[in-house]
């Protein structure tokens, strides 16, 4: 779970909640009441820095008075897949801006080898959101990123001494899902 700086920043200045209130609610063990107030600005601005926890958010939604699904981001990100991003940034583009629904059946019935894996990232960004207690038929992809991991290098021997490299990619995949408003 990951905040959603512009829902959070839409959601106070509806309620006529300042950034210093929210930053009172959620001074704990490793983020001191200084630094609060400057954590609650960067994550309206949508920056992730210092790390909002889920503890952070549901402190925040109770503030505010709506459901923490509501300035949530459900991320989930699945690093070192066995595939070449390329191929699996088809997929990616595939399923955004659609309904979960819609997009697990795509993946399902999508005959490409990393469709597992990008339904696998879906369906646990889907459980964030239903341990949240965010409203399923409203959930929609966000955000689908396919990333470059490491690559392992292997050699393929050739004629008259020579060496061919084979590039083995690999592939981080990141799936959002969040609420529509």
């Amino acid at each position: 779970m990951r905040i959603h700086g512009a829902n959070l920043s839409q959601v106070a200045q509806s309620k006529g909640i300042s950034a210093e209130q929210l930053a009172e609610s959620i001074v704990r063990t490793g983020l001191p009441k200084s630094r609060s107030l400057s954590a609650v600005k960067n994550w309206m601005k949508g920056r992730d820095h210092p790390r909002c926890r889920a503890s952070d958010i549901t402190k925040m939604a109770e503030v505010l008075g709506v459901a923490p699904a509501d300035i949530a981001r459900f991320t989930c990100i699945l690093k070192y897949h066995r595939g070449s991003p390329r191929k699996a940034n088809l997929l990616a583009q595939l399923i955004r801006g659609k309904d979960i629904i819609t997009a697990e059946n795509l993946l399902t019935f999508t005959t490409k080898r990393a469709a597992l894996d990008v339904k696998k990232a879906l369906v646990n960004a889907r459980t964030d959101a239903e341990q949240a207690n965010a409203d399923l038929d409203k959930l929609f992809v966000s955000e689908s990123r396919v990333d470059e991991g490491p690559m392992m290098k292997r050699f393929q021997p050739k004629d008259r001494g020579r060496a061919h490299r084979i590039l083995k990619r690999q592939t981080h995949i990141t799936v959002s899902v969040e609420q529509r408003a």
